[in-house]
């Protein structure tokens, strides 16, 4: 439930503020604004009221919101009013310009809540990431899909088509968004080109976990019950050091050692507490002991830029701009079939699955940012009955100076209504069904 809550609450500050957006320009150029709405009221609404001339309201159904603003085709679908004679109050008897700007509103606070977000968590929190020079001082340690891409344990990522990027978790992400990966192999470098098919092995079998910090020490962090390992009597804390005599020194190399002797009896040489403890265990048809290895605390590699007030500003917006290209990045990911990463394109069910199940104010609002931004992304993209769409068509009305028809804005805004809900109901469904599957797997 806590991960629902935070969803909701993300999803109403984002739907809020962006329809905020258009309402405050409408009113601004003096547009009637007939409705205000939190999530869609298909049908009904739980709530509503109206005060003045806007009907204030909260749909069931959180999929957005939307203003619906008198003289304009919209998510309503309502052509009523566009039969009759223009109005000075409707939005289609304003200048292109003014409509533009009201179309685009959304989006600007989009990108102002944003900024405002990372400028204040930067001025009183800090700016926070995790080092990738401080997490690969050893190295790094590559999933087998990793390694059949060309990587190796032991690794340095130096460069990313050329760029070094200082957080680690951009870095992994920039890996899949590249071409060419620069790194150092004992002492050498060397190129690693991913194609679009090993992209796509590794979004869909490992994703960002196909790469991690290269551990030093072999330390059993917990023990599945009725495992080989519990059968062979290994206890949290313990920290192995041999396998069948022959000592090893990252634990990437004991599970590279340990998965050639699927099925087999083996030797493992343990340190517990002061004392050297020799322990038989016989690995599973997988190559594995069934126990979780103890992970580094993200503390040792986090990086915090304490930042005055003046200084937030612009890394604030530099960080929002940066967020802006990833989507961009992304995007094009998703629209290369090869790499199927269309695949793993999530609703916010998909999303909530992924939030802490604690509520945490400090990631809840960074999380907000960058969803924020993703929303205007996603609201620029020249789609019919996204906002994007709309300022496409205003745009090329001020270029050409002939506006299109409102049977025919009807027609693609109706064409647009049909792909988005359409894609919706895909990935709605896919991850509905993921859901299901995992509850009762």
């Amino acid at each position: 439930m806590i991960q629902v809550a935070q969803i909701l609450f993300i999803l109403s500050v984002l739907v809020i503020l962006h329809e905020f957006g258009h309402y405050i320009t409408a009113k601004m150029f003096k547009v009637r604004v007939e409705k205000f709405y939190l999530f869609m009221d298909a049908g009904f609404s739980l709530l509503k009221k109206k005060i003045g001339e806007t009907e204030w309201g909260i749909g069931w159904l959180p999929l957005g919101g939307y203003v619906k603003l008198s003289g304009m085709i919209d998510e309503s679908m309502d052509t009523e009013q566009m039969n009759q004679e223009p109005q000075p109050w409707e939005f289609r008897s304003k200048p292109a310009w003014q409509r533009l700007i009201i179309m685009l509103g959304g989006i600007i606070v989009n990108v102002i809540l944003a900024w405002l977000i990372f400028t204040i968590m930067y001025a009183t929190v800090g700016q926070k990431f995790i080092a990738t020079e401080k997490i690969q001082e050893n190295g790094l340690a590559f999933g087998e899909v990793g390694q059949k891409a060309g990587f190796r344990n032991g690794d340095k990522i130096l460069a990313v088509d050329g760029q070094f990027q200082p957080s680690f978790n951009r870095m992994t992400l920039d890996v899949l968004l590249g071409d060419k990966v620069e790194v150092e192999r004992n002492g050498q470098k060397v190129d690693v080109i991913l194609t679009d098919e090993m992209k796509g092995e590794i979004i869909s079998k490992e994703g960002k976990e196909f790469v991690g910090p290269r551990f030093s020490n072999t330390v059993v962090d917990s023990v599945v019950p009725k495992s080989a390992a519990d059968i062979a009597g290994l206890k949290k804390g313990d920290k192995i050091k041999a396998l069948n005599g022959s000592a090893f020194t990252y634990y990437d190399e004991f599970k590279e050692r340990i998965s050639k002797h699927k099925n087999d009896s083996i030797s493992l040489s343990v340190l517990r507490g002061t004392q050297m403890v020799e322990l038989k265990a016989k690995v599973d048809k997988e190559g594995k002991l069934g126990f979780i290895n103890k992970a580094l605390d993200k503390l040792d590699y986090e990086v915090n830029n304490k930042l005055s007030f003046g200084q937030a500003v612009p890394a604030a917006v530099k960080e929002s701009w940066s967020l802006l290209v990833y989507n961009v990045k992304q995007f094009k990911l998703i629209l290369r079939p090869k790499t199927e990463a269309y695949k793993h394109v999530q609703s916010p069910i998909g999303i909530a699955r992924r939030l802490p199940d604690t509520w945490n104010w400090e990631f809840i609002w960074n999380f907000t940012a960058l969803f924020s931004i993703g929303l205007a992304f996603m609201n620029l993209l020249p789609i019919p009955g996204l906002d994007g769409g709309h300022a496409l068509f205003t745009i090329v009305e001020m270029i050409t100076g002939k506006k299109l028809s409102d049977k025919a804005a009807g027609y693609v805004q109706t064409a647009g209504m049909i792909i988005l809900l359409t894609l919706m109901a895909l990935t709605f469904g896919k991850d509905i069904y993921q859901l299901v599957v995992d509850k009762l797997l």
